[in-house]
């Protein structure tokens, strides 16, 4: 097929098939963009682990710097396209002070974030004997990498900066399988053990000192209302010092998890658990048969 009738059929089909922006037609935050931000931010909480070259803990203030300038100039650029598309009107010369301003309240914060994200891998250090030690933790564990990027969109989601956040969270999403909404609560010291398959939603408040193995849910009960459900708390809050195993889902924006409790794997749970609970399913009993076909 010719190039001419390709352009002709495609020029047809956004007539036929309209998909458009629900806003303005203004740019949007990109992806690539995204992920910019995201490593560049990484560079500047954990100096010397994410960056091509080898510098120390400290690191110099000329590092500081470079990295700042780079993160400053591409952050402001998205916090902008997102401001800008979410007002459907041309204010560009206001929205680009202000994100100037936005910028520089996310850095102001960066400190707040070190602290929170080394209680974190401790935690994951400390509550996982397979750890050869923190580095490896910070480097490599997904558990670590999701609470990392969730602590970041959280701290801009907190500035009022839209788009942006959730573009992260599903960023993390796609590269650890662990889903975590930046709008949610979580305490000091997480830990998210393995993490395939955590879903961590909107609402949902997380005290501190708290672990989740893999496959847990902590979601809503019903989304049949959609929309109308916007604003709501939907999800489920989990007291300081719960352990919830695989596969479990706790839904409800009423339900809590009441502290140092346990909830075991593979159970489903909708109402409140008090305090120092341990919650199983029943246990399964082991079953042995002969195979006498196969004369076993």
């Amino acid at each position: 097929m010719k190039t001419k009738k390709i352009v002709e059929q495609l020029f047809e089909s956004y007539h036929e098939t309209e998909i458009k922006k629900d806003h303005c037609s203004c740019k949007i935050p990109q992806n690539r963009e995204i992920k910019k931000i995201i490593k560049l931010t990484k560079e500047l909480i954990f100096p010397g682990y994410f960056s091509t070259k080898n510098v120390t803990e400290k690191s110099s203030k000329r590092t500081i710097k470079r990295t700042v300038n780079k993160l400053r100039k591409v952050l402001r650029t998205q916090i902008n396209y997102s401001r800008l598309y979410l007002a459907d009107s041309h204010k560009e010369n206001k929205f680009k002070s202000e994100s100037c301003e936005l910028c520089q309240a996310f850095f102001s914060k960066i400190p707040e974030i070190r602290e929170q994200i080394l209680l974190d891998a401790n935690a994951h250090y400390d509550g996982d004997p397979a750890a050869l030690n923190r580095d490896q933790v910070i480097i490599s564990y997904p558990g670590v990498y999701a609470i990392l990027i969730y602590r970041i969109a959280n701290a801009l989601d907190s500035l009022g900066v839209m788009v942006i956040p959730r573009m992260m969270a599903e960023f993390a999403h796609r590269e650890t399988g662990i889903d975590i909404n930046p709008r949610a609560k979580i305490g000091e010291s997480f830990f998210i053990d393995h993490g395939t398959g955590v879903v961590i939603g909107e609402s949902c408040v997380i005290g501190s000192n708290v672990k989740i193995y893999q496959g847990v849910t902590l979601g809503a009960k019903s989304l049949r209302k959609g929309q109308a459900l916007k604003n709501t708390k939907r999800h489920p809050t989990i007291e300081d010092d719960v352990t919830i195993y695989s596969n479990a889902s706790i839904l409800g924006g009423e339900t809590v998890i009441g502290k140092n409790s346990v909830i075991g794997s593979n159970v489903f749970i909708t109402e409140s658990i008090p305090r120092n609970s341990i919650v199983s399913n029943e246990k399964p009993k082991l079953e042995l048969r002969s195979n006498l076909k196969n004369g076993i």
